[in-house]
């Protein structure tokens, strides 16, 4: 009998990429879940859903996760990114299933110098980070067997910082991007095979799952327009202009780099380096 994976979030960039790596998979049944199917700030239908399906694992990758948005929102912030996955991690435990969740290297306060283990201690400095550090701490209050990962600057099918890029530059000769912020592009497929390497595995704990290597915003788009082969000038500017001109923007980590520290100690998984991934994700557009 196949194992069922309650997935939240189907619909988004990592919910696609996890239903694509799983696609065909002997040992698995996906119940996909979005807005539409399941509530997840709503504790009696998540207990309902649970209680229905008894799931092998339970895979959060809903959030809110418009970092501007967070800032203005309110309650709404803090029901998804920090009672949802209360709410699914006391279903989990009831239902003696897994909990896997997503979480941000916007946990951290941004002004490291060398990259960021899951040893370093959380300081958040935007209401996203923050309710999302909350949503961690509620799984690993509520969630027997639980497996935290903290990944960063997230691509794939879906809206995302790639998509944007390429789109300005079929109308404007040149953009203005931000050179001082550091962190490492994210393949969604390359965090889904993390997952799924995880996922059967009781190698629990926070993990730290982003592609090697780093870079920052301005070369990343240097580095888009050149495997899309697009002439469009990139203006590398620094933060200051950028507020300066979006003043209403949300504190953004200068520095983003998560060292992935536990799956270098813990087993063999590897993720690909950002440039191989990036060009991986361009090729299949």
């Amino acid at each position: 009998m196949k194992k069922k994976l309650i997935i939240t979030g189907c619909n988004g960039q990592l919910g696609r990429a996890i239903n694509k790596q799983l696609a065909g998979n002997e040992d698995y049944e996906l119940v996909n879940t979005d807005v539409a199917e399941l509530d997840i700030t709503d504790i009696d239908k998540v207990m309902e859903m649970a209680r229905e399906v008894k799931p092998y694992a339970i895979l959060n990758c809903a959030a809110f996760t418009n970092v501007n948005g967070c800032e203005t929102a309110g309650d709404i912030v803090w029901k998804i990114n920090a009672l949802g996955p209360r709410n699914l991690s006391i279903a989990a435990t009831e239902t003696g299933a897994k909990m896997m969740h997503i979480s941000t290297d916007y946990v951290f306060n941004g002004n490291g110098t060398r990259p960021y283990t899951e040893f370093d201690t959380p300081d958040p400095k935007s209401a996203y980070g923050v309710t999302k550090l909350a949503g961690e701490k509620f799984v690993q209050q509520f969630a027997k067997e639980f497996f935290i990962i903290r990944t960063a600057w997230l691509y794939g099918d879906g809206n995302n910082f790639v998509k944007t890029m390429l789109k300005l530059s079929e109308t404007h000769d040149e953009v203005s991007v931000v050179k001082d912020q550091l962190g490492t592009p994210t393949s969604a497929a390359e965090l889904a095979r993390a997952m799924a390497w995880l996922l059967p595995t009781a190698n629990y704990g926070i993990f730290h799952g982003t592609c090697e290597g780093d870079t920052n915003w301005a070369d990343f788009t240097d580095e888009i327009f050149r495997l899309a082969g697009k002439k469009t000038k990139v203006n590398h500017i620094t933060t200051e202009e950028y507020v300066k001109n979006n003043p209403a923007s949300a504190n953004r980590p200068a520095y983003s780099i998560l060292d992935n520290m536990m799956f270098r100690l813990t087993g063999e998984h590897r993720f690909a380096d950002w440039h191989d991934a990036i060009e991986e994700y361009i090729k299949g557009m």
